[in-house]
């Protein structure tokens, strides 16, 4: 009697945690296959970076292809948003296990392109860092792949780690030569900015999984330590650091590129000086379609475009670390928090150093400069973030759906 009447009371028990299995598995399931529930604030200012990249593009190249109804450079960065914007679909499609995946095989191929561009890549302006592709007019950047892989193989790393009981002081061991391989290969280039941004970015993927900052602290204290002395061996880094000290004393050559994108500052004032109208890029403003094409943003649409532009990527920011603060597991928090700062980083750096707050790194302006490698990593780190967005977002739309039937019922 007593264990029918004990069976009696679970029965009721195992009806209730039933349907909650059940509809933690609709959950899921829902949240894998509804993947372009895509957040509207990421998008929306992502579409605008990229719209005003094509513009501004055209606006800069077209001085250096008079006679051409459309500048060669132009049709090609609009190519590559156009591939860009394909591999932000797909990878919003890929769920987040097959990037933790393949994140390190990618890792490893972008190693090997990195030390195939130290003796095979092309020279220019005294660094090695193009790739050419055999048979094919065209030549990569293993930069760029180098700090998305390793930004990913490191938060997958970290991932395992975390599930398997916490981060630990231990994973370290592993952590380090992992981004130490390629920081190396790229300073071989010489490459300072990107080493510098791939640092940065493992440290704030590091810091998300829960290392505290005394722990990471003697890694950061070595890595300055590092970069200093690199910069004093290295004759080209300390004229650029000279450069950035006194611009103006040194205007006809370490510091021309600089003055010349405060001139253009100063020509914009708010307003600027119309589109199409400025006259810095104009040869004046080396490389205006790349490194500092910010510049040009200033003379022509103004401090009312310049704080536009850093409007958008402080919204792709702020959403971005919103996103990694809401994920349910510890794969989606670091993807997401690696997205965002191969997206964010690398723009913050260069609006810092067109303004003369940094010395010149030649690291590109994402979704705005030209350079097809910067443009599809971006937008693979798009589809990434989206994609973590998505599922996170997937349970609040079943629960707003729920109660919008249960409403209708009543």
């Amino acid at each position: 009697m007593r264990s029918r009447a004990t069976a009696r009371r679970r029965t009721p028990a195992r009806a209730q945690r039933r349907p909650a299995r059940s509809a933690s598995r609709s959950s899921s399931s829902s949240s894998s296959a509804t993947p372009f529930a895509l957040d509207g604030a990421i998008v929306t200012s992502a579409a605008l970076l990229a719209g005003l990249g094509i513009v501004m593009n055209y606006s800069t190249t077209a001085a250096l292809a008079i006679g051409e109804p459309i500048p060669p450079l132009a049709i090609r960065h609009g190519f590559g948003v156009a591939v860009a914007l394909a591999c932000a679909a797909l990878s919003a499609r890929l769920p987040l296990v097959f990037w933790a995946r393949i994140a390190l095989p990618l890792y490893g191929v972008s190693v090997a392109l990195l030390v195939l561009t130290l003796f095979f890549g092309l020279t220019a302006k005294g660094a090695q860092r193009w790739l050419p592709v055999p048979g094919l007019p065209i030549a990569i950047q293993p930069s760029e792949l180098a700090r998305l892989f390793t930004t990913l193989s490191l938060a997958a790393l970290l991932s395992a780690a975390t599930q398997r009981g916490g981060p630990r002081p231990a994973v370290l061991k592993t952590a380090l030569p992992l981004v130490a391989l390629p920081a190396c290969l790229l300073l071989a280039q010489p490459d300072l900015g990107s080493a510098v941004v791939l640092v940065a970015t493992a440290g704030l993927v590091l810091f998300a999984s829960g290392l505290p900052l005394r722990i990471l602290a003697m890694p950061g204290v070595a890595a300055v330590l590092a970069a200093g002395v690199y910069v004093a061996a290295r004759p080209y880094a300390l004229a650029r650091l000279r450069g950035f000290l006194d611009p103006w004393r040194h205007a006809s050559d370490e510091g021309f590129q600089l003055v010349q994108s405060f001139v253009a500052f100063g020509r914009g004032g708010a307003l600027g000086v119309g589109l199409g109208s400025g006259r810095q890029k104009l040869s004046y403003l080396p490389e205006a379609h790349t490194d500092f094409i910010l510049s040009v943003v200033a003379e022509e649409l103004g401090l009312i475009g310049v704080l536009g532009v850093l409007g958008l990527f402080a919204t792709i920011a702020w959403v971005g670390l919103r996103i990694a603060r809401r994920a349910r597991d510890p794969l989606s928090l670091l993807f997401a928090t690696g997205a965002t700062a191969t997206i964010a980083l690398p723009g913050i750096i260069n609006a810092a150093v067109v303004m003369g707050l940094l010395p010149t790194t030649g690291l590109t302006l994402p979704f705005l400069s030209h350079g097809s490698n910067s443009l599809l990593c971006t937008g693979v780190a798009l589809g990434i973030l989206l994609r973590v967005g998505a599922r996170e977002a997937a349970p609040a739309r079943a629960r707003v759906r729920g109660a919008s039937a249960r409403w209708a019922r009543a």
